[in-house]
């Protein structure tokens, strides 16, 4: 591919509703700019931007991914990013790479969550959009009701730039309402026509929206509308560019994919009317001079990157996707990893197209390219030189609340799991592996059970290794409410020296859920020898790690060793710590032993009509809702404190029960003690695997 300049630059993201059209329309753009000779299809899983076996298999997006395009001397970097939400993560990386962006909306479908959603990202980062309405090929696909819609959710800044020309219930033509002409298609071509009549009341209204967004970029325009003057196309388009590069105005285009028909309108609408990275900013920190470095995709400054996407694949493998900030990179550069403190040769540059990377000389500042094999580099570090260290703002990423529990069905593939989940994590940033030591379980946590069911086939499939998810165990803690004083006598005869350990203790409850336990000795006269306090100690820190009711971890508990005799002969440290241990057993369950359940702090963010439904489903699961915020857009914030056990599958509860508009996030805060029955049910488990494994956990 040839080398491009900064102002030959448009950095493109597809979002939209899970199955609006996205992958389709790369597709057509691919088709339409000579990449490929004839157009995949997403149910044939040939396309392009849909290369992995997953995404074969499911037939929609799982991976972010990028066709770079060359259209009428201007490279478009087109980024087809995932609409399903437990692949949002890739969304947020994709925009964080892109300049401008296309909400993809189902002409049949109409606004979904999903568009939504994608417009929030879009606020977010500030980025310039179209949407552009796909699946105008279908009888009753309606752009008139997207555009309604859409204006009624976001205001008067949407503006159609084509209108759609219907026969017969087919879609022939459009009607572009900057140069007020009519086209139709024939076969291949596009030839102009008359305006139908049903289309002149509504080009008129769409024609004076633009005129007066038009008029409003300066004075002089302002005086010229007003004083009946007509702007010259020219200068409509320059206005226009303008009010697209600021979002004042959001152009509304439609067409088919599948036909290719409106999408070579909208190709030359990008290349017309979207940013390039020239006329966008970027800044980051030098890291020598502590001062902010306006970086801003400027080419004559020192050399720069961000690397927003990872790609570790078995098979072509690892590839950092990056986004020059400013410079220019050359292949054989040395680049400066300033978040790893590593300086390595960058050997070749790509660009990637689907999963197939092509060489280029250089990238200059604004492009988007991939390096392969930089071994320290991850997700979201700044590339740049060592005379000028530059460090740039790391992007936001959702946080993973789904968790599952993860055992592999071999035992013997445990080493290969834990690196290949390591991979995964490193290109696939809301995934987190979690090592739960307390509880012996290794857990898994994504953005919902789509996601982590998705990780399970990848790691049979790519990986060779299988593993089966289950319900987590929750951590529960065990304590005491009661005081007791118990004694224990640990005698064994067996030839020669015997062992002889003799304890009197008392146990209550410390008052501090943090600690384990607290130990104090009051032994008076000797009868316990100094010496075999660490042993006793050491009993006791053996015996909090599985309480007595139902083996979870003790919390909270004061022991006093108070009393007890010793054998100048046979005692010894061993002796101790055991009869510590079977003292603690007895002293546990004789004090009003409880079982403490994790309380969480959830916050459920929902649209007003959803929090009747909310609340009331919060209360069957025993949570306590404290209040309610509102957010602006008609949304409410829910305060609630809910046991953790409780949120098992909440996200996808939440989602049915919102049609997937509602989002939360949950954090640690107390623990408080479980109800009886939560309490008993747990002790009953405790004693079928006893019983089950023979006393062996």
């Amino acid at each position: 591919m040839k080398v491009y300049t900064t102002d030959k630059i448009r950095n493109v993201v597809l979002l939209g509703h899970g199955g609006s059209g996205k992958t389709s329309l790369a597709e057509a753009f691919a088709y339409l700019s000579g990449i490929t000779s004839r157009m995949g299809r997403v149910p044939d899983g040939n396309t392009l931007s849909d290369y992995s076996k997953e995404e074969q298999k499911r037939h929609f997006s799982i991976n972010t991914s990028i066709i770079p395009i060359e259209w009428e001397g201007i490279k478009i970097n087109v980024i087809d990013a995932p609409g399903y939400f437990d692949f949002v993560g890739e969304a947020e990386e994709a925009v964080s790479a892109a300049g401008a962006a296309i909400i993809v909306v189902n002409g049949k479908s109409g606004i979904e969550v999903g568009t939504q959603k994608a417009w929030e990202l879009c606020e977010k980062y500030k980025l310039p959009r179209f949407v552009y309405v796909s699946n105008m090929d279908v009888d009753n696909a309606s752009f008139r009701q997207v555009v309604e819609d859409m204006t009624n959710l976001y205001g008067k800044k949407m503006a159609p730039f084509n209108l759609p020309i219907r026969e017969e219930e087919k879609f022939v033509g459009y009607v572009n309402v900057v140069s007020e002409t009519g086209y139709r298609w024939q076969g291949k071509e596009v030839v102009e026509c008359e305006i139908p009549e049903y289309n002149k009341a509504n080009l008129e209204l769409c024609r004076d929206t633009l005129m007066e967004a038009v008029a409003e970029t300066s004075e002089e325009m302002m005086e010229r509308y007003f004083g009946g003057e007509t702007f010259s196309e020219a200068e409509i388009r320059a206005a226009l560019r303008t009010n697209v590069c600021e979002c004042s105005i959001i152009p509304m285009t439609m067409g088919s994919n599948t036909l290719c028909q409106g999408v070579y309108t909208l190709l030359d609408d990008i290349v017309k009317y979207m940013p390039s990275p020239e006329n966008r900013t970027c800044a980051g920190i030098n890291m020598k001079t502590n001062e902010i470095y306006h970086a801003d995709y400027d080419f004559s400054k020192a050399k720069s990157a961000y690397i927003w996407k990872t790609i570790v694949d078995p098979f072509i493998g690892k590839y950092s996707l990056i986004k020059v900030n400013s410079g220019v990179l050359k292949s054989d550069d040395m680049i400066y990893n300033v978040d790893r403190d590593i300086e390595e040769k960058i050997g070749k540059l790509y660009v990637l197209q689907g999963n197939k990377p092509m060489e280029v000389q250089e990238l200059h500042a604004g492009d988007i390219g991939a390096l392969a094999k930089l071994t320290a580099a991850r997700t979201g570090n700044s590339l740049s030189t060592k005379a000028t260290p530059l460090k740039f703002g790391k992007f936001e990423i959702s946080t993973p609340y789904t968790v599952m529990r993860y055992k592999p069905k071999n035992k013997g593939d445990v080493d290969k799991i834990s690196q290949a989940l390591q991979k995964i994590t490193h290109e696939d940033l809301t995934l987190k592996v979690v090592n739960d030591a307390e509880n012996r379980q290794t857990l898994l946590y994504g953005m919902g059970d789509q996601h982590l069911e998705v990780i399970v086939s990848r790691l049979l499939n790519e990986y060779k290794v299988e593993v089966e998810l289950e319900r987590p165990k929750v951590a529960y803690r065990e304590t005491v409410k009661k005081q007791s004083d118990v004694e224990y006598k640990y005698k064994k005869q067996s030839g020669g020296h015997g062992q002889y350990g003799h304890v009197k203790m008392r146990f209550g409850p410390s008052g501090d859920l943090e600690t384990p336990y607290v130990f104090e000795q009051e032994v008076v006269g000797g009868a316990v020898p100094k010496n075999y306090f660490p042993a006793v100690e050491k009993g006791l820190q053996e015996s909090v790690l599985k309480g007595p009711m139902a083996a979870y971890p003790v919390v909270g508990v004061k022991a006093v060793l108070y009393d007890g005799s010793y054998h100048p002969v046979d005692s010894s440290e061993q002796a101790f710590k055991m009869a510590t241990i079977q003292a603690f057993k007895k002293g546990f369950m004789e004090a009003g032993p409880v079982l403490l359940e994790p309380i969480a702090s959830l916050k459920v963010t929902v649209p007003d009509a959803y929090t009747g439904d909310v609340m009331g489903d919060l209360n069957k699961r025993r949570g306590r809702v404290l209040g309610m915020n509102p957010l602006p857009g008609g949304k409410q914030v829910i305060e609630a404190e809910i046991p953790q056990s409780s949120l098992f599958g909440y996200c996808t509860d939440l989602r049915s029960m919102t049609g997937g508009r509602g989002e939360y996030t949950y954090e640690f805060v107390r623990y408080e003690q479980a109800p009886s029955d939560v309490q008993e049910k747990e002790i009953a488990a405790r004693a079928a695997k006893v019983a089950e494994n023979s006393g062996d956990e």
